[in-house]
């Protein structure tokens, strides 16, 4: 299992300034934090955005030929990736759409893919298991799942199994 991070402390430093914010706050846990970490406004400053991109590209498994995010704002990150690596991209859906296709897998991640999973922040690693097992289920596999942030999300999802890296980790302090 992966257990590295890029720490360029460069990024990490702007990732802090950019979007670190203190106060009472209830994470997706929910527990409470006095700190938060609010990804859009590191996920809207192209600038922010091309260089976490291109650290997430760093840490993508060998042999990765697709790319996936849970939906959300992890989408922003996981298309920045994918222009940096010229890599097909597959967005999961918490459950399956009512209409149109009805899937809950959308875009591109036949059977037999080999894809990184890749989510912003996690605290709880319970969304990126979700989208990690709705991907298995089609037929592919999850080669690696990569964090921006890590707040604590990487070890259930180490314990379920699968290697994880994070570009940093960021614990709350609380």
């Amino acid at each position: 299992m992966s257990d590295r991070t890029t720490a360029d402390p460069e990024l990490v430093r702007r990732l802090v300034e950019a979007s670190e914010l203190h106060g009472d706050f209830v994470l997706s846990s929910g527990k409470r934090s006095n700190v938060y970490f609010d990804k859009f406004r590191f996920l809207t400053q192209p600038d922010l955005l091309r260089d976490l991109a291109h650290a997430v590209a760093g840490l993508l498994a060998d042999g990765t030929d697709h790319l996936a995010a849970p939906e959300g704002a992890a989408t922003l990150l996981v298309a920045a990736v994918s222009l940096e690596t010229g890599l097909p991209t597959a967005v999961v859906r918490k459950e399956p759409k009512a209409y149109g296709t009805r899937e809950q897998v959308e875009g591109h991640a036949p059977p037999g893919a080999r894809a990184t999973l890749i989510e912003d922040v996690s605290t709880t690693g319970h969304q990126v298991l979700a989208a990690a097992k709705a991907l298995e289920a089609t037929g592919v596999t999850i080669a690696r799942i990569v964090l921006a942030i890590d707040r604590g999300g990487a070890e259930p999802l180490r314990e379920a199994g699968y290697d994880v890296a994070a570009v940093t980790v960021l614990r709350p302090t609380d």
